[in-house]
């Protein structure tokens, strides 16, 4: 019982933590412009997103453009891409693998194997927590470093985005989802270890008595 709640617990983590990546990886606001200077009347604000660019007018119209090459992009947007792609079908593949090795599915009938399977599951899920936190942290590294630049212009200088809190967010969930369906498999190893043996029950014989041997 210990254990299946430990699956659905880390389960239901590890499938709110991929569709964070999905929301992280569609949004166009990783980097937005900054208003330092004391400029805060500003006509534009400027998004820049794994796929494309958008400029938001005061008056509430916002025109996007999507990247048009993937060579032209800088380094850490490339990185981005990849992984975040790579977590996203990654999480997929974890959600499939996880329910058909769950104790309320009968997809598998063997325990031991059901158990290596969610174990392998929760192992796919912290390789997409990994793939997602590795850009996040690259390109909000970047941003820092670049808003502290003093030959960085003012117009050029960016700020963290809604997409790399919420790629934080989706880390989170799917490293702690991932360990909890590890810790299912360590659980029902532990049980399973220790069987219950239970005392021999004494026989009545035909007077009515326990029969002798039982005692000592």
């Amino acid at each position: 019982m210990f254990a299946a709640c430990l699956e659905f617990l880390g389960m239901t983590l590890c499938v709110a933590g991929s569709l964070l990546v999905m929301i992280a990886c569609g949004l166009p606001t990783w980097k937005v412009n900054a208003f330092i200077e004391g400029n805060i009347v500003v006509a534009q604000t400027i998004w820049e997103g794994l796929w494309m660019s958008c400029v938001v007018q005061s008056t509430g119209h916002m025109q996007c453009k999507i990247h048009d090459s993937v060579l032209a992009l800088a380094q850490d947007l490339q990185t981005a891409r990849a992984l975040t792609v790579i977590s996203a079908v990654l999480g997929v593949v974890g959600l499939t693998v996880t329910v058909a090795g769950a104790q309320c599915t009968n997809c598998i009938k063997e325990e031991t194997v059901k158990r290596r399977v969610v174990y392998a599951g929760g192992i796919i899920y912290i390789l997409c927590g990994l793939f997602v936190l590795v850009p996040v942290c690259w390109i909000a590294n970047n941003i820092i470093v670049g808003f502290h630049d003093p030959k960085v212009p003012p117009a050029q200088k960016r700020e963290i985005g809604a997409s790399i809190y919420i790629g934080w967010a989706a880390a989170a969930l799917l490293l702690s989802g991932g360990t909890l369906l590890c810790c299912s498999f360590f659980s029902q190893g532990a049980r399973s270890s220790f069987p219950l043996k239970l005392a021999p029950t004494k026989t009545i014989t035909v007077n009515g008595e326990f029969d002798k041997k039982h005692y000592v």
